[in-house]
């Protein structure tokens, strides 16, 4: 191959993409218009970007027109190479009409990495069958200030629960035959003040302890084929163009073989962002030498800048080939460049007799390819349903038979969006597109609370608009304190009134939640805190409950709320399902057991902040300010009890640091309705070499269980799972007690074990243990096969 057919599989084209910038991102316009697809053809093209997530494009004809210009990519390139065509996958497949998922702040909150990898199964075979090969997720980061706009986009903040969550997507992305891509590799959410690309700040043991333990996970136990660098720099070095992140860790301690791809546009902001690139030449040749193999979303460095370069002898011509080699041979594992290989995708193949003669008219194929089928539905309802968060409850939940009247108030009442995060296709792009419509059935809270009560009246008012201008325009309601009056006259004659408040996702300020999108503090935005203490002092006075509801992308402090509501419930973006899961566990038909992935927050500043915190960054009595949060991370209720019980040890709770603990406890549902435990173990490591948080999660299990049902749960866990990174930098086990916390969430345990760890300090490296397993054993009738299931 020429050296320009090298650089040809090394770059991708955004075709769609506006040429001023407009419709994109910010920053596109320091890229400068991109070459054309004819001008780059003769030498082949790597990437193409976003084919369905640009624009608005019938999913069938989306489809017929990446094959024909594939089919042109083929035609005219010396070798026939196809390109790689990838797409914007994190809340579901972002392309018009495709169903919505809930966003991954969901995903952690449902404890349930199995219903992840299925989502993301459904998710991948949808893209396949349209004939795209990489999805752009998942997102890895670790929340450790919850004002970044993208926490919407994460897990949750521990590093346990995002690496076994995401793992679990990207195996069933895999699956389905779509490339990955994990990011963003790496400490982006860790940026200041929760700034969006703000430089990040932090030493070398919370990088490896905290930011780098789910990559790690991901790449040796999901077959994970892609990786996309962060935008931000760690202590001066941005993660581009930083070798022994991209090269020596991920590659050479942890024998990652696929693909490194840049974020959009993330090559050339090492010049215009950065600094530390005088040309585009210069930033090609340093992101390259880095171990970045790809340049998304279009060309702009590595095609005319890094040729140049390589021919004044500033990189070696052997640096393209170790990323062509990357490229190909991802291309060659995906069949792009088998003898038989075809364009044509699976969505526009035959069906029929008569078919084949009209199968490529755009007329016949309009409206031929559903991406919203009711399986697919069915799991993002599932999935809604299992992250739905009870988080306070004084007896008013459930509603059962249901209330006369429920009034309905605040902005998120009426809001078809209002479950939907950044990155879900009718936000992402269809708001630049106002007169197209969604695609999906997107029932607002007020339509899902009619279906789940068609014997009450449901009267709702805007109250306050999610805005910081408070404009509710187009409402039918008034906004401001005239708004807030309307609504308190509301409420006081209702039954219950059910608040419902929460964010509006959207892209680089144009929302409250969402890329770019960062808070100055953790208050509700806008007057809905205002709005909510006045429903809160009129139901007082009435007697009225007030059950508050969040649809948000973020926890944000509730105030006098969190302890005076009558209950409190939280979702976060639950998807195109996630209004009827809501109505469904006020009313009791659902029973909740989402548990929260991240804290709620008591004061609205009190960041950044998180469970995984050391003895200082606690209440103290050398400081005034106490973040301890309201409701705690792994916090949720159900409309059950359980018991824990019958605690035992095995081996007098003493093993060697080569060893395995091993205990066993009853959890019982004491109440009258099935529901699920949730339950969590954290270390808690009294005395250590180097600090340590007070405690960390280290397993988790759901344990659904019937009415008066019991469950033996045997927990297995390796003293690996103790080590953490010393002072010489390396990761060690060190003798001594500890204590396993058995616990309903990082503030409520229920059982500890005193345990120790004998023997000598350990040195442990990538290839240690990192799960505990769990077997649980449900009681059964003495003549039946008892129910034993594994987790880990």
């Amino acid at each position: 191959m020429t050296l320009d057919e090298k650089l040809a599989q090394l770059y991708g084209l955004w075709a769609g993409a506006s040429a001023d910038g407009a419709e994109v991102a910010p920053y596109q316009h320091d890229m400068e218009t991109p070459p054309t697809l004819d001008e780059l053809l003769p030498h082949g093209l790597g990437q193409l970007t976003r084919p369905f997530g640009t624009v608005p494009v019938d999913p069938a004809l989306g489809a017929l027109s990446l094959m024909r210009t594939q089919e042109r990519i083929v035609a005219a390139g010396r070798f026939g190479i196809p390109a790689m065509a990838h797409d914007e996958c994190l809340a579901g497949f972002a392309a018009w009409g495709a169903t919505t998922y809930p966003v991954p702040l969901s995903w952690g909150a449902s404890f349930d990495p199995a219903l992840v990898r299925e989502m993301a199964g459904a998710i991948g075979r949808d893209m396949r069958s349209v004939g795209l090969h990489q999805g752009l997720a998942p997102v890895l980061d670790v929340v450790r200030d919850a004002r970044w706009g993208r926490v919407e986009e994460t897990i949750g903040e521990d590093p346990y629960l995002v690496g076994t969550v995401a793992t679990a997507y990207v195996q069933g992305l895999e699956s389905a035959g779509i490339v990955a891509t994990l990011k963003h590799f790496a400490g982006y959410a860790a940026s200041r003040a929760g700034r969006n690309l703000a430089p990040v700040s932090m030493g070398a043991r919370e990088l490896a302890d905290v930011v780098l333990p789910p990559f790690e996970m991901a790449v040796r136990e999901s077959g994970v084929r892609s990786v996309m660098h962060a935008y931000n720099d760690i202590d001066g070095v941005p993660c581009a163009a930083d070798g022994e992140l991209l090269t020596e860790l991920l590659r050479g301690t942890w024998g990652f073989e696929g693909t490194v791809v840049a974020d959009y546009f993330g090559v050339g902001f090492l010049r215009t962002l950065h600094g530390v690139a005088a040309d585009w030449g210069e930033a090609a040749t340093m992101a390259l030498g880095a171990g970045v193999d790809v340049e998304l979303p279009t060309v702009k460095t590595f095609r005319e800048p890094l040729r140049a370069a390589i021919a004044a002898g500033r990189l070696p011509e052997e640096t393209v080939d170790r990323a062509l080699r990357r490229v190909l041979t991802q291309k060659a594992g995906l069949g792009l460049l088998d003898p038989d290989w075809t364009p044509r995708p699976t969505a526009l193949t035959d069906r029929g007799p008569g078919t084949h003669r009209h199968r490529d008219d755009p007329d016949t194929l309009r409206g031929s390819v559903t991406l919203d089928s009711p399986a697919h539905r069915d799991i993002s309802r599932r999935l809604a349903e299992r992250s739905v968060i009870l988080l306070r409850n004084d007896g008013t939940l459930p509603l059962g038979g249901g209330p006369v009247t429920i009034a309905v108030i605040g902005p998120q009442a009426e809001s078809p969006t209002a479950v939907l995060g950044c990155y879900s296709f009718p936000v992402h792009v269809g708001s630049q597109h106002p007169d197209t419509p969604a695609g999906i059935e997107l029932p607002t809270l007020r339509e899902a609370l009619a279906a789940e009560f068609p014997g009450a009246e449901i009267v709702t008012a805007l109250g306050t608009d999610i805005s910081d201008d408070n404009d509710a325009a187009g409402s039918g309601g008034s906004s401001g304190a005239d708004g807030i009056a309307e609504a308190v006259r509301l409420a006081r004659g209702a039954d219950v009134v059910i608040a419902a408040l929460g964010d509006r996702a959207g892209l680089f300020g144009r929302g409250t939640s969402g890329e770019g999108c960062d808070a100055e503090s953790l208050e509700l935005p806008g007057r809905q805190r205002q709005l909510l203490d006045a429903l809160l002092d009129a139901c007082q006075e009435t007697g009225t409950p007030l059950v508050v509801t969040l649809l948000a992308g973020r926890p944000y402090a509730l105030g006098r709320a969190a302890t005076g509501a009558a209950a409190v419930v939280q979702s976060f973006f639950p998807g195109q399902e996630g209004t009827p899961a809501l109505a469904g566990v006020l009313s009791g038909r659902i029973e909740p057991s989402g548990r929260l992935p991240v804290s709620v927050p008591r004061l609205t500043g009190a960041q950044p902040s998180t469970y995984l915190a050391a003895p200082l960054a606690r209440l103290t009595e050398v400081s005034n300010i106490d973040p301890t949060p309201d409701f705690a991370f792994g916090h949720g209720l159900s409309y059950t009890s359980f018991d824990w019980s019958e605690l035992t040890v095995e081996a007098a709770g003493t093993a060697r640091t080569d060893g395995t603990l091993e205990l066993s406890f009853t959890v019982r549902n004491t109440g009258d309705r099935a529901g699920t435990e949730v339950v969590q173990l954290y270390l808690h490591d009294p005395v250590a070499s180097v600090v340590q948080p007070v405690q960390r999660l280290i397993g988790y299990a759901r344990v659904p269980l019937g009415p008066d049902e019991r469950a033996r749960v045997a927990v297995r866990v390796p003293a690996d799972l103790a080590s953490f990174t010393g002072r010489d930098g390396r990761r060690r086990v060190e003798p001594g007690a500890l204590e396993m916390r058995l616990a309903a969430s990082s503030a409520d345990v229920r059982l500890t074990a005193a345990v120790t760890l004998t023997g000598p300090v350990r040195q442990v490296d990538h290839t240690r243990e990192l799960h505990t397993v769990f077997t649980i054993t449900h009681d059964t009738p003495r003549d039946a096969t008892p129910k034993v299931r594994r987790r880990d």
